[in-house]
């Protein structure tokens, strides 16, 4: 039996049918005019909190700021940190620029990293993340491939900047992206086949839309799994690209141009001062574009910089020093233990020592430490008392001649 008017009312304020204007019926329910209103009102409100939370401006940090951020968890690299810290200031500068008629516009500056493993690359754009108010995150260009290939598109870079900022694609559009390994993607030669190729000029060729500025359809779940998902457009224009790679062997191009001049007689005083010790820092576009990577790639990453090579000075600071370095990091897994844990200084020493020999960089650090601690790590959580650690010379060295790492040759 169907109820009668005055028995309908309001599924959501209960008002009768007689109080309102009108009554939409549903499946189960009634809901009135004035609750459709105010549900207006309420989506109304809602959706504008979202688009001013993505048209913001971001606050701004000075390189400054940056720089002393970075300075706390990675040692040295004071010319990259600089470069870094001035491109990101410029990023916020140009998120927050309204730019208006006959304005100039601030085009944005992508980075390219240059340095040998270890030095560094990976943890800069780790740590310059922790203090962004953007989107950030890192993929490694090693699985890109042409189209065609089993591996990722180009587009899958934009795919995970999507996963950090949860979707929302005003607040990816502001975002910072780092490419790692950008070097594994260099032609092998210099003379392009007319073919496909795997991982060469091809995924460069790809990459050249997305850094310049453009707005790409971008697949949420990732293309080739998913090829029937609804496509999501991102622009481009206001991301900014930071690529970083170790280049290996980028260095004898580069001496072998610095030498062109000393060939025969002639000899230019200014080639007497080259530190062959460190011929990253000489480099320049035309020992990339020898290396591998097309010029217009190289035109649309303007900023060059590079890495140091780790002195043992260096790895020995970078082994005490920073907010998380590997000493304090051992120390606060032994706290949890009740193990009071300390190092002799000439464990240390020791340890840079080993790193220097196997040309590791600072990855080598930890593969020594474990050698050293693997024991004591196991021994540790099954004594019931807390006590105290000490780790000696003599104990480190027999620990570690114990490893597998002494049959380590350097070629």
């Amino acid at each position: 039996m169907s109820k009668s008017n005055k028995e309908i009312k309001c599924s959501f304020c209960g008002s009768g049918k007689q109080d309102t204007l009108m009554l939409i019926a549903g499946l189960d329910a009634h809901i009135c005019d004035k609750c459709v209103t105010q549900a207006n009102q309420i989506l109304a409100e809602e959706l504008n909190v979202r688009k001013t939370k993505s048209t913001t401006a971001v606050t701004l940090l000075k390189p400054m700021e940056i720089k002393s951020h970075l300075d706390q968890y990675v040692i040295g690299q004071d010319q990259a940190k600089k470069i870094l810290s001035v491109s990101v200031y410029n990023h916020y500068k140009r998120l927050n620029q309204k730019v208006e008629k006959d304005e100039v516009e601030i085009e944005k500056s992508n980075i390219i990293m240059v340095g040998e493993t270890g030095t560094g690359k990976t943890l800069l754009a780790k740590t310059i993340s922790k203090i962004l108010n953007v989107p950030f995150c890192i993929c490694d260009a090693t699985v890109l491939t042409e189209a065609g290939y089993v591996g990722e598109d180009v587009e899958s870079i934009l795919t995970r900047l999507l996963q950090a900022a949860d979707y929302d694609v005003a607040a990816a559009e502001r975002g910072i992206v780092y490419i790692d390994e950008v070097d594994k993607i260099a032609r092998k030669s210099d003379n392009p086949s007319i073919t496909r190729d795997v991982s060469g000029e091809g995924v460069q060729q790809a990459l050249l839309k997305i850094l310049e500025g453009t707005m790409v359809n971008v697949p949420p779940q990732g293309g080739r799994k998913h090829p029937d998902q609804k496509m999501i457009a991102v622009n481009t224009s206001n991301i900014l690209f930071i690529a970083g790679g170790a280049f290996d062997g980028i260095e004898k191009k580069i001496a072998n141009r610095l030498r062109t001049q000393t060939v025969g007689y002639k000899v230019d005083k200014e080639d007497e001062d080259i530190d062959m010790d460190n011929l990253y820092k000489y480099i320049t576009p035309q020992d990339l574009k020898s290396f591998g990577l097309i010029p217009e790639l190289i035109g649309r990453l303007p900023v060059i910089t590079h890495l140091n090579p780790l002195d043992r000075e260096t790895l020995l600071s970078i082994l005490k020093e920073p907010k998380n370095s590997l000493i304090k990091q051992y120390k606060k897994l032994f706290e949890y233990e009740n193990v009071k844990l300390e190092f002799d200084e000439e464990v240390l020493n020791f340890i840079v020592d080993k790193a220097m020999e196997f040309m590791l960089g600072a990855r080598g650090l930890r593969s020594i430490c474990e050698a050293i601690m693997i024991d004591a790590m196991y021994e540790s959580p099954s004594e019931k008392n807390g006590k105290e650690l000490f780790i000696t010379l003599d104990y480190a060295m027999n620990k570690f001649e114990k490893s597998d790492l002494k049959k380590l040759k350097v070629a």
